[in-house]
């Protein structure tokens, strides 16, 4: 079984929302990129299936980005920090308005995510925006669990990045060998 088909097997037809999406934005020439567990899984020596696909875009490029997702066939709704997406499978697609985020689509990479090809912010980027959500005493416990965990494999794959962690996490994450 391919990686493509089993992410499809696992959120039930989601492979299809998610090339439906990469070429939306594609298509509509915004600025963007994935964060969170998807950008994870491109850094990470073995991917996890995630039913979130979470990205960014430029400020500037919102309401085309909206707009072509939109025209791509994707409902929406609006929150105080996201636009949320629904395709037609179990995949939650969400667009971070946070400004955290704005300039992480600038030094974006292209990735192949679960046989999906589509961008990825940087190793930096990504594991910045899972700091900040670690840190996030208001998200679900079982959530900051995963965002723990998706730290400790951003820094099993990539030793380096161990120094740039903020010193509570350096308490609890191994520092790597050599």
């Amino acid at each position: 079984m391919t990686e493509k088909k089993f992410y499809d097997w696992q959120t039930a037809g989601g492979t299809n929302d998610v090339m439906r999406l990469v070429d939306a934005l594609e298509r509509a020439d915004v600025s963007w990129c994935a964060i969170g567990g998807v950008a994870v899984n491109h850094w990470a020596k073995e991917p996890m299936v995630t039913r979130d696909v979470d990205f960014v875009v430029s400020a500037s490029d919102m309401e085309k980005t909206i707009a072509a997702l939109s025209e791509a066939g994707f409902g929406h709704e609006r929150f105080q920090w996201s636009v949320n997406f629904q395709g037609n499978s179990r995949i939650s697609v969400q667009l971070s308005t946070e400004e955290v985020y704005s300039r992480f689509p600038e030094k974006s990479v292209a990735a192949d995510v679960h046989g999906i090809l589509m961008r990825v912010a940087c190793l930096e980027d990504t594991l910045t925006g899972k700091v900040l959500a670690w840190q996030d005493k208001s998200r679900r416990q079982s959530k900051r669990a995963k965002d723990f965990a998706d730290i400790v494999r951003l820094v099993e794959a990539h030793g380096q990045v161990w120094s740039k962690l903020p010193e509570e996490l350096r308490k609890l994450v191994e520092q790597p060998a050599g």
